[in-house]
């Protein structure tokens, strides 16, 4: 649950996600559930070359099993609440 509640943290933020297939997309992230499929608005991709078939696409709706990384933007994510998550997560697993 801590992925979920920090990707939850980001909606409305901007991000790239890279599918396992190698497709990256760039877009604003608009929901995430406890599968960590996220739905994508303002979607382009970043290599139309490659894919030119995924220009037209605007809204993506992506399955958490086939995402390979999700870039963040630096200046809007709060390492430290992160950290503090991790450890009460951890604390927790122990009992």
């Amino acid at each position: 649950m801590l992925f979920y509640s920090f990707f939850k943290t980001l909606v409305g933020k901007e991000v790239v996600v890279e599918l396992k297939n190698d497709v990256c997309l760039h877009g604003t992230l608009h929901s995430v559930d406890q599968y960590l499929n996220m739905t994508l608005h303002d979607t382009q991709v970043t290599d139309p070359d490659r894919f030119p078939h995924l220009i037209a696409v605007k809204n993506a709706f992506i399955r958490g099993s086939v995402v390979r990384y999700v870039q963040l933007p630096e200046d809007q994510v709060d390492t430290e609440l992160l950290a503090d998550a991790s450890r009460k997560e951890l604390l927790t697993s122990k009992k």
